[in-house]
């Protein structure tokens, strides 16, 4: 027997499970998906608890904004038309589901490339030991002088890039996201960091221009923030830095400028977690009123999965 004192585990006090308050219970429980339902049934299945159970709320969320004509606003790193959305990212702005989208610099140069070449992304890691990366010829022309002329005839950098695609061809259509804003008069403002963009490199690329369509971008996008107030939605999807601070300005200009701004929906979709858009996105633009979320995974799966399920319980709320 040991030296040591040892408590009396008789002593202590116990009380009913019946009185316990428990985060899961058998109503919150998923369910197995059978083979042969309907994408609605196997979102259904999903559990009620944690993440599953935020994507439902936001879903929901994003749905009664949409019946209710609130404001959707669609923020993205360029990393989302790289794997391959740009046709549900079309098919959201024809449907009228996203009522703005903003891109940073990157997001212009995939969207024409696909547009115009039908390609894009090259290999960062093998053009830049040459000296070659960012250097293909029609890119830097074509794009900063779409610039150049937004620039010239008072438009804002993604309505100007829009326009000058649409023109090209309207075959340009089927895969340019800009060229479908600019149809749809769904505003696509564009938020350039100088040095950051291939097109940068480029003798045709005008500062000015870029600073003048930028800015206008910019005021733009606030002034679309300002009617977020009482059910908007705000949702940043892999834009670490620049979109995140771009919102908050935007945010700040409209609280100051058309008050109030205040119990709207924000969400970060992303494959990792990152400061700005956590405290600039999902914490502080909801401290007032409203609700933020946080969803992890791959653009190419959730993305997919996520407007799927608005899609159909908005048209459950039509159709009711």
């Amino acid at each position: 027997m040991s030296k040591y004192p040892q408590i009396d585990l008789h002593q202590i006090k116990r009380y009913s499970i019946s009185d316990r308050h428990s985060k899961v219970n058998k109503e919150l429980l998923g369910q197995s998906y059978s083979v042969g339902h309907s994408f609605k049934s196997f979102f259904k299945t999903l559990p009620d608890i944690l993440v599953a159970k935020d994507l439902k709320e936001f879903v929901e969320h994003v749905a009664q904004a949409i019946v209710k004509k609130k404001p959707v606003m669609l923020m993205m790193g360029a990393h989302s038309i790289k794997v391959g959305l740009s046709p549900m990212l079309i098919d959201l702005i024809r449907e009228g589901i996203i009522t703005s989208i903003s891109m940073n610099g990157a997001g212009v140069i995939h969207d024409t490339e696909l547009a115009l070449f039908g390609q894009t992304s090259e290999d960062v890691a093998k053009a830049l030991a040459d000296g070659s990366f960012g250097m293909v010829q029609e890119t830097g022309m074509l794009v900063n002088r779409f610039i150049i002329e937004a620039h010239e005839s008072g438009l804002g950098l993604g309505e100007g890039v829009g326009k000058a695609i649409l023109e090209k061809s309207r075959d340009n259509l089927q895969r340019s996201v800009l060229a479908n804003a600019y149809v749809h008069n769904v505003p696509a403002t564009i938020h350039v960091a100088v040095g950051t963009d291939i097109i940068h490199q480029h003798p045709e690329a005008d500062g000015a221009a870029l600073g003048a369509t930028s800015h206008r971008d910019f005021k733009i996008f606030a002034a679309h923030a300002a009617s977020l107030n009482e059910g908007g939605i705000v949702m940043n999807v892999g834009s670490n830095v620049i979109l995140p601070e771009v919102f908050l300005k935007a945010l700040t200009v409209a609280r100051n400028t058309k008050p109030p701004v205040n119990n709207f929906y924000t969400a970060n979709f992303d494959m990792i977690q990152h400061y700005r858009p956590r405290v600039n996105v999902v914490q502080r633009p909801t401290l007032q009123g409203g609700k933020g979320y946080t969803f992890i995974g791959h653009h190419e799966i959730m993305l997919p999965l996520f407007f799927a399920a608005v899609k159909e319980r908005l048209a459950e709320l039509r159709s009711s």
